[in-house]
């Protein structure tokens, strides 16, 4: 049988046997020579001495594992300002984010892709739109490639082809594709700015962490090129209180960086990026939270309110915001849920600038969640997360008070707090809570009914005010 063997005789050749090299003497002499250190180099010796370290950690944490058993550690002690570790901790971070940032199409890269997109396309004969197919998208993802490089090949795979709406002839619009990509890369960028930020790498912003973003964000803005160096601490802080006001619900001074990237605030914010004389009239920039009209607005209500100039606002201050339509019994409940008592001690309170900024937004948000929790807690008299029949008529007993004080019509408690109940339908008959409120779509409303008599107004006349809405229109 052929055994395989190349001598031809079907006989293994004799194998010479080779001893251990730990038995080899020179072997033995070079790991001594090694071990005493001596004759290493300097980067040689680092790595003995790193290795010793790294041993000595593995080491000490086998020991304290098998100390606590089978229980996992939950908790990381983070690594002191100022250690090695910290400082590692740091140029990986940096090194990370600058990659990222390099892998992201700048403004001329966009530009490029706009014009193959525009080059490569079919002109709808329908519509006039511009458009491509699935063999126009693969074609313009190769020129793209060629002209760009492949740092944008990410944008053309199938499932983002997929994404897009399609017309009979499996075709997509090239300008909804284009902002996508725009939208992509702006929101990434947007990442990597408020990580570097990030100090303690927890993925939040503490408020500080949130100004210097926006700071750094006002030369890009066009509508805000023109603030004054002044005002940019102020304006920092009246931009930075929305997002902590819409993203950190639970008061835990932090925002969560993936929140506020999707949520509507940066969007708004990222508006001022049109020039101011490109169709952004006034009223369009007073209802921007982030514009330098509404900033200033804002911190001229403050200082008006301010009479004795100390700063803070007292209950008979705000008292006078919006023209003294506010009931007493809100303005008090405010100032017991939202405002803290005085570092001093005492029973005396202050609103300070933030809790003012917070109490702005939450009436002018009443409709969202957010400003509709805020209220709530003001509603709910008793703490007891409800509203019962008797609170609704304690409530609205200050809004009847002004109603009449005004010289308008008599009206009756008891029907507008039947109302009330037919607009919010609650599931338990005897109580409205906070989610009846916001799944009637009229929470907004129903509070400003129960806080202010100028809301209460607008309800009632709210067929003549849409009346007046429509009769432009029409002309």
């Amino acid at each position: 049988m052929y055994s395989g063997s190349s001598d031809g005789e079907g006989h293994d050749p004799p194998q010479r046997k080779i001893p251990p090299a730990s038995s080899m003497l020179w072997v033995r002499n070079l790991r001594r020579f090694i071990g005493t250190g001596t004759g290493l180099g300097s980067e040689a010796l680092m790595e003995l001495e790193t290795k010793k370290i790294l041993l000595d950690i593995f080491k000490e944490k086998q020991r304290r594992t098998a100390e606590a058993g089978t229980i996992p550690s939950f908790y990381k002690k983070k690594p002191e300002e100022g250690s090695i570790s910290h400082r590692v901790q740091r140029l990986a971070k940096y090194r990370f984010l600058r990659k990222q940032s390099d892998l992201l199409l700048n403004a001329d890269d966009l530009d490029a892709m706009w014009v193959c997109l525009r080059e490569n396309c079919v002109i709808d004969d329908a519509t006039g739109a511009e458009k491509m197919n699935y063999e126009d998208f693969c074609h313009i993802a190769s020129v793209c490639a060629e002209q760009i490089g492949p740092k944008c090949r990410r944008f053309f795979s199938p499932s983002n082809f997929m994404k897009f709406e399609k017309d009979e002839s499996g075709r997509i619009a090239i300008l909804p594709f284009y902002l996508y990509v725009m939208r992509t890369v702006s929101l990434t960028q947007a990442r990597i700015d408020m990580s570097e930020l990030d100090e303690d790498s927890d993925g939040f912003l503490q408020p500080h962490e949130m100004e210097g973003y926006i700071r750094g964000l006002i030369p890009n803005l066009a509508q805000l090129r023109d603030i004054p160096a002044s005002f940019v601490q102020t304006y920092c802080r009246i931009a930075a209180r929305k997002f902590f006001f819409f993203c950190d619900p639970a008061r835990r001074g932090k925002a969560c960086i993936k929140k506020v990237l999707l949520s509507n605030c940066l969007q708004e914010l990222m508006e001022l990026h049109q020039e101011s004389e490109e169709e952004v009239t006034d009223t369009e920039q007073a209802e921007n939270w982030f514009s330098l009209t509404s900033a200033q607005r804002i911190c001229d209500m403050f200082l008006a309110l301010d009479k004795d100039m100390n700063g803070t606002l007292s209950k008979q201050e705000l008292r006078e915001y919006a023209d003294g339509t506010l009931t007493e019994i809100f303005i008090e409940r405010v100032f017991d849920e939202h405002v803290r008592r005085s570092k001093g001690g005492g029973n005396t309170r202050e609103m300070d600038f933030d809790s003012f900024l917070d109490f702005v937004l939450a009436l002018e948000n009443k409709d969202t969640p957010e400003g509709l929790t805020y209220l709530f807690r003001c509603l709910d008299l008793h703490g007891r997360g409800y509203l019962t029949t008797v609170d609704i008529h304690t409530l609205f007993r200050d809004v009847h008070q002004k109603w009449i004080e005004g010289g308008n019509y008599e009206l009756c408690i008891e029907d507008v707090r039947d109302e009330i109940w037919d607009m919010v339908k609650p599931v338990d008959p005897l109580k409205i809570t906070s989610t009846d409120l916001l799944n009637c779509k009229q929470g907004g409303t129903v509070a400003s009914m129960l806080i202010d008599v100028r809301g209460f107004w607008a309800h009632d006349n709210r067929e003549n005010l849409l009346q007046e809405e429509e009769e432009p229109e029409e002309e």
